[in-house]
């Protein structure tokens, strides 16, 4: 890759590894709902307003709200709520460990609902150093019965499994000839819609004693402006100039933000089974691409 490409990956994974970060800072005043709700909402209102500067819109007749209301839900309104309110559980630092299984999970569903992305032998060995991964992370919570901790590992690996159908569903924005931004701007305004009601309901943010602090109002502007709006905008260029392939590789450094971040300035703690399973599962990510086999293939 290019070296613009490296420094976009790199600053890739500093903003969705700082949205853990962001998100444990926001969740400590506000609902995990009210969290999910500004990101989108404030997120869909830049990229919304970045379009109408370009000269586009949303707002057309021929807009396919549908698919973008489906995008929406698998990849930011459930998620991203599973995520927060696992976050309210486990530490940030763990919590993007457990996200990290989402291409893990991808080989999986893209095997079920594709035909021309079907596991081989390497995926295999990839998806079982990944599972393995997942066992030492989240089994001994479930053996000890250590039941907080445990359902929010679950709840991360859950935003997981809804990332890897989001990822297979949202191939079709190339068929249908969308736009990056528009896709982005669509999903994040859809996903708006759907989690307002939720938030309304469950988290009732007009009960709360005092208006949320500086620090609460400066994480929700980096997790919605930094860690989505902006980070959507590089994600879309890498993918354009690299591939999915080396996109991939964001997802075996994010991690190591969000457990700097955590530990630096929330105190956080993470045990060595927790980096055992980061490991298993970057061997899973390494094997996924192939990098792993051409490491190991011997020169001619």
């Amino acid at each position: 890759m290019a070296l613009r490409v490296w420094i976009w990956l790199l600053s890739l994974s500093v903003l969705w590894g700082g949205s853990f970060f962001f998100a444990k800072v926001a969740i400590g005043e506000l609902g995990p709902f009210t969290v999910v709700f500004a990101r989108v909402a404030l997120a869909a209102l830049a990229l919304n307003i970045a379009m109408a500067l370009s000269g586009q819109s949303l707002f057309r007749r021929d807009t396919p709200w549908r698919t973008y209301l489906v995008m929406g839900f698998l990849n930011n309104a459930l998620p991203f709520s599973l995520i927060f309110w696992g976050q309210t559980q486990i530490a940030s630092g763990l919590a993007s460990i457990i996200n990290s299984t989402t291409p893990i999970f991808t080989v999986l569903v893209a095997h079920v609902l594709t035909t021309d992305e079907k596991l081989t032998g390497g995926k295999i060995a990839a998806l079982l150093a990944g599972l393995a991964g997942v066992a030492v992370l989240v089994g001994p919570d479930i053996a000890g019965q250590a039941l907080s901790g445990a359902w929010g590992q679950l709840a991360c690996l859950g935003a997981a499994l809804s990332y890897a159908f989001a990822g297979i569903y949202g191939r079709r924005f190339r068929a249908m000839g969308i736009a990056p931004m528009a896709a982005a701007g669509g999903q994040l305004s859809a996903s708006t819609i759907l989690i307002l009601p939720i938030m309304l309901i469950v988290d009732r943010p007009w009960t709360l004693p005092a208006l949320p602090s500086p620090a609460i109002w400066a994480a929700l502007a980096g997790l919605a402006l930094l860690s989505t709006a902006l980070a959507y905008v590089l994600y879309f260029r890498i993918l354009a100039a690299a591939g999915a392939t080396n996109l991939l590789l964001v997802t075996l450094l994010l991690p190591v933000t969000a457990i700097l971040l955590g530990a630096a300035v929330l105190g956080e703690q993470l045990q060595p089974r927790h980096f055992a399973g980061m490991a298993l599962i970057a061997i899973g990510l390494a094997a996924i691409d192939g990098r792993i086999w051409a490491f190991l293939r011997p020169a001619k």
